[in-house]
């Protein structure tokens, strides 16, 4: 008996180190089992490699639909980094034209304005990430708000961390230290996601404050572990400083990957994030 085999057509994107294999759903079906496909086609040594998958499908309200899945297959409602790929990838690939194009996330929708190379092919994007979520209850996290979460101290199996709590359409909590170290990250990141204070899981933000207007970020991002960037984390600290008057409304964050330009607009109380955006190489999977 013979096994019946599946391709799939794929694309690999990142930005600003932040890396997921896409699938084009304009041109072919969906996945069966799209979970279990992140799981398998995110593996660093035993599939394609990246920090999860990202569905690029047909929408109703928007010019496409980014359907994401985490590395460990749990779906995620956003993706700031994931989502400048998907505004490269629609318009580069003729789904849609212009210099603006509104893509839809976690029932969302989101406008984005491209910045077009000499080729004609996006090389950066500006996400209107929207407003900040800040009520304790809709971020969410059990902690006390007054009447949001800034500065707050909890404690972690003996430790001690002053976390203040955003959401971006994700959950994130920012944790201002003097330097990111490994031991922050990698060992502390999980067990902070992990904490029952949050009881959807939440991303991580360790973040080192060069000057008011110029930050260092290392995430370790829900479902994904670390990550070398992370757009919405990226946001939710440029809300996070100025709430706690560390920075300015307008910084740049030095992430593993790349760069990332961040402004909390007071007038519109809109975040609106502005990197690159990179195609890597496209090929098939084929499993059964």
């Amino acid at each position: 008996m013979t096994s019946s085999m599946t391709t799939i057509q794929f694309t690999k994107m990142h930005g600003a180190g932040n890396d997921y294999v896409y699938v084009d759903c304009f041109g072919q079906a969906v996945p069966e089992d799209p979970a279990e496909l992140a799981r398998r086609i995110s593996h660093r040594h035993f599939g394609v490699g990246g920090d999860g998958l990202i569905l690029i499908r047909p929408s109703r309200r928007a010019d496409a639909w980014m359907h994401m899945f985490n590395l460990d297959g749990s779906e995620s409602e956003m993706c700031g980094n994931g989502i400048r790929c998907v505004a490269k990838y629609v318009r580069d690939h003729g789904i849609a034209g212009g210099d603006s194009l509104k893509i839809e996330s976690g029932g969302q929708i989101f406008d984005l304005e491209l910045q077009l190379g000499d080729d004609d092919k996006v090389q950066s994007v500006t996400v209107d990430m929207g407003r900040p979520i800040l009520a304790p209850s809709d971020v969410p996290t059990t902690l006390a708000g007054n009447p949001h979460v800034v500065d707050q101290t909890i404690s972690i199996d003996g430790r001690s961390f002053s976390v203040t709590c955003v959401s971006m359409g994700n959950p994130h909590c920012v944790i201002f230290v003097p330097r990111a170290t490994d031991d922050l990250v990698l060992d502390w990141g999980p067990k902070i996601e992990n904490d029952p204070r949050f009881p959807n899981r939440v991303n991580v933000e360790f973040v080192e404050v060069v000057s008011p207007r110029e930050v260092r970020q290392r995430t370790w991002e829900r479902g994904s572990g670390e990550t070398w960037a992370c757009g919405t984390g990226a946001s939710a600290v440029c809300v996070a400083g100025v709430l706690t008057g560390r920075t300015e409304r307008i910084i740049s964050n030095h992430l593993l990957g790349g760069d990332l330009t961040l402004r909390w607009d007071a007038a519109s109380d809109h975040v609106f994030m502005t990197g690159g955006a990179t195609e890597v190489f496209s090929g098939r999977w084929t499993h059964g």
